[in-house]
């Protein structure tokens, strides 16, 4: 091989390791995702939680009783954009460790856990009956 080859070969090898998009898809059509919003990150604050994710349950109940609330990587939800589908949906997102992502609807139960998302409800400081009354002002 000559040196303008491997030159070349040097090139092009650099070159694959930029940055590349992360391939997430849609769970219904297969087709590319693109994010429609910021990661929004999950966070366990039982020690189940954290044994359902493997750690044991000595240790969970430590790490829960130091801590209050633990960030739970390569765990978050974020927003797409689906082509095919031409909808914005939430989704359960999962990393794992050889950076492959696993995509699902985003649960209800799961805005629970996440820092910095306004809940549905509205404000739980605010009385049943001025939410009824809102509600009935704006006609909703």
């Amino acid at each position: 091989m000559s040196s303008k080859e491997g030159r070349k070969r040097y090139r092009r090898d650099r070159n694959r390791k930029r940055s590349k998009r992360r391939a997430i898809y849609c769970p219904v059509h297969g087709c590319h995702l693109d994010s429609a919003s910021q990661k929004y990150s999950l966070y366990a604050d039982k020690a189940e939680q954290l044994q359902q994710r493997g750690m044991s349950k000595r240790k969970s109940r430590t790490v829960i009783s130091s801590h209050k609330t633990v960030l739970l990587s390569g765990e978050w939800l974020e927003a797409f954009w689906c082509d095919e589908c031409q909808a914005q949906e939430w989704y359960y997102v999962r990393q794992d460790d050889a950076g492959r992502h696993k995509v699902s609807l985003a649960p209800r139960e799961l805005w629970q856990k996440v820092s910095g998302v306004k809940s549905g409800r509205g404000n739980p400081s605010v009385s049943e009956f001025t939410m009824r009354q809102a509600r009935a002002c704006y006609g909703l």
